[in-house]
């Protein structure tokens, strides 16, 4: 009996063990990238969360020592943070909202059939192929100069000159070049929204006697519900790493109006050289995109399967 009862369980792990050695085959070419990311993103991260829990300033050499949870407690406790913790937000909503708008409405203009159409997408889409730190500095010195800018220059008529918009106005400054940036990438996402839609059904409404606007409330908008989530999703979760725009521009200022995180992190390792409070500010960085990018990526893969579904 004992016999009997074995000789089914053996014959099984023969047959399903070359199953397991071809799957580890299979994933074996994965390994060196394995081994890669480990390296180059987990052991850095293990070691900035030993650096959060030391005192270890540049600026005073031998007087590293471990204080457990203290940093933590001090950049908690920090009003520049505070304070950095609430522009980040405002230079992460506002211009993924208004990109997002603006990507919208540029994306039904070129959704229709006119002249030139493929060279207006490509105009179109120019400015987010520009590097970041080149786009801010003509933001800077050509666009907004006082003196030599072309906004003052284009506003002089209406009584506009010689307005220092980067220190009168920093704040919308940053929102505006970001929007500016991030609206192209809107659009692109927007674009094969519209473009997968079925021109037979808007047809049909058309023939029915519905107008334009009710036509995008009703049929385009639910359609396109899927690409404007995804495209504020994965907006925020770049635009809430800004750092070019705001170093070369304002470089946090004046009075920290313009400091998200990014930068006074930025500001805590390099030029305070204060190792422990700067990986503890990033810990916490790390931690909360870890949590958002989480949840954007449930919501996301929620959304193509809602559409998986509801095409069967």
């Amino acid at each position: 009996m004992t016999t009997l009862t074995a000789t089914p369980t053996v014959n099984a792990l023969r047959h399903t063990s070359p199953v397991r050695r071809s799957s580890w085959v299979r994933r074996l070419p994965l390994l060196p990238a394995l081994v890669f990311m480990i390296v180059v993103t987990q052991i850095p991260f293990l070691l900035t969360v030993w650096y959060s829990l030391q005192s270890w300033n540049l600026l005073h050499p031998g007087t590293k020592h471990f204080v457990g949870l203290r940093n933590y407690k001090v950049i908690f406790t920090d009003t520049i943070f505070r304070t950095a913790v609430f522009n980040t937000v405002i230079f992460t909503v506002l211009p993924v909202f208004l990109s997002m708008v603006f990507g919208t409405v540029i994306a039904l203009l070129l959704d229709r059939h006119v002249f030139g159409r493929g060279f207006l997408r490509t105009l179109i889409v120019s400015p987010f192929l520009v590097m970041p730190a080149a786009a801010a500095l003509v933001w800077k010195f050509t666009i907004l100069d006082p003196v030599f800018g072309i906004l003052n220059y284009f506003l002089r008529p209406f009584g506009v000159h010689h307005v220092d918009w980067i220190n009168a106005h920093p704040q919308a400054t940053i929102i505006t070049v970001l929007t500016w940036q991030w609206t192209p990438f809107m659009v692109l996402i927007v674009l094969a929204g519209l473009q997968s839609q079925g021109s037979d059904i808007l047809e049909a409404a058309r023939v029915d006697g519905a107008d334009g606007l009710r036509i995008f409330r009703s049929l385009t908008l639910p359609h396109l519900r899927p690409y404007l989530e995804l495209g504020v999703l994965l907006g925020s979760i770049y635009v809430v790493q800004a750092f070019d725009a705001i170093f070369m521009i304002t470089a946090g200022g004046p009075g920290q109006r313009t400091t998200n995180l990014p930068y006074y992190l930025y500001e805590a390792a390099f030029r305070g050289f204060d190792i422990g409070r700067a990986s503890a500010m990033g810990v916490v960085v790390v931690i909360a995109t870890i949590l958002v990018a989480t949840l954007a990526l449930r919501l996301i893969s929620s959304l193509f399967s809602d559409e998986g579904m509801a095409g069967r």
